[in-house]
Parts: structure tokens; C-alpha cells; sequence
């Protein structure tokens, strides 16, 4: 029994750190999208119909798809253009690039 709830503890205590850690920072994304505005708008809504709208957008995608771009997984579309943009970005760049756009609701 005291196993089974030390085993509940450390996976809670897992899930919680898990989570702090995925979670970028808002204001430092915010400061690093100025060169995705371009294309994507100042507050996360495309300025043409063939760009993607960020705002609102679900943070682990977002992760997701920057790291496939940065790492030349990701094909199609505008794959070229997003994979020069997001070569240079660090993980940390990209956990807070996604942050901020998820939080534009």
C-alpha cells in the first residue's frame, strides 16, 4: 500500500515537472516574433489567406512544427521559407515562441 502511493506521488511529481518545463515564457517569445509578424501578423492573425494564423494556437503543435521545420522534417507548403527562419532558433526560442502565440486567444 505505502508503494503503490509513493508510486502515485512520483508520478504526479513527474507529470508537474514535466509540464513546468515544457512551458516557454511569454514575454521572451513575444520579443522574438517580430520576424514572424511579417507573415503571420503582430498579434498572431495572418496578414494573407496563405499564411497560418498563430494566435490561439495549441503550444505543443506549435513546438512541434518549429522543431520539424528547424530540423528539415517538415516538407511542403512553405516549408523552405519556415525552415530558413527557424534554423537558428533554440529549443528554449521555440518553447517560448509557442507560449506566446498560444496565449493570444
Amino acid at each position: 500500500m505505502k508503494l503503490s502511493a509513493f508510486f502515485i506521488a512520483s508520478m504526479a511529481t513527474i507529470g508537474i515537472n514535466s509540464a513546468a518545463m515544457a512551458a516557454g515564457d511569454v514575454a521572451a517569445g513575444k520579443a522574438k516574433s517580430a520576424v514572424c509578424a511579417t507573415c503571420h501578423g503582430a498579434d498572431g492573425i495572418a496578414i494573407m489567406p496563405v499564411y497560418p494564423n498563430l494566435a490561439g494556437q495549441n503550444a505543443e503543435y506549435l513546438e512541434s512544427a518549429l522543431k520539424a521545420y528547424r530540423d528539415k522534417q517538415r516538407q511542403g507548403g512553405m516549408a523552405a521559407i519556415m525552415q530558413m527562419q527557424a534554423t537558428n532558433l533554440s529549443d528554449e526560442d521555440i518553447a517560448n515562441l509557442a507560449a506566446y502565440y498560444a496565449s493570444l486567444k
